[in-house]
């Protein structure tokens, strides 16, 4: 029986086949390093909804959500995280920093320029192989 939860991330990319990635606020340990928007599943939700639904909190945009990027990726004993291939509902809409110091678009060539939790490097792999030309095929697949 598997009772670990849930973390879903987003990783949104723009029509020019950039990412966005956001820079933690908290916890202390992990303030500053970059990561995918997401959160915690709450029980009772689909991946797509907490991931929709984190999105619009903490980033205040709303996505369409694609599929999954790479493989489920442990954290602590507790913890599952995955990740999804996502755009932007609305492409005129600009990502903000409501629970983190900061976001940004990351190209292929700034991919590394920021310093990434080391849970969601081996996503970052696998999407650095879609970018920037086979992410819009990958894409097709969002609702």
């Amino acid at each position: 029986m598997n009772n670990k939860r849930t973390i879903v991330g987003a990783a949104i990319i723009s029509d020019d086949g950039r990412v966005l990635a956001a820079s933690r606020a908290e916890p202390a340990p992990m303030r500053g390093q970059w990561e995918f928007p997401g959160g915690k599943v709450e029980p009772g939700e689909t991946e797509v909804d907490a991931l929709r639904r984190e999105c619009i909190e903490e980033v205040g945009v709303d996505i369409y959500v694609g599929p999954r990027l790479g493989v489920d990726i442990p954290i602590k004993d507790d913890y599952i995280l995955k990740v999804y291939l996502a755009r932007l509902r609305h492409s005129d809409d600009t990502p903000q920093a409501l629970e983190h110091l900061e976001v940004r678009w990351l190209s292929a060539e700034t991919l590394y320029d920021v310093p990434w939790l080391r849970a969601d490097l081996p996503l970052v792999r696998e999407l650095e192989k879609l970018l920037p030309n086979r992410i819009q095929d990958a894409l097709t697949a969002a609702d």
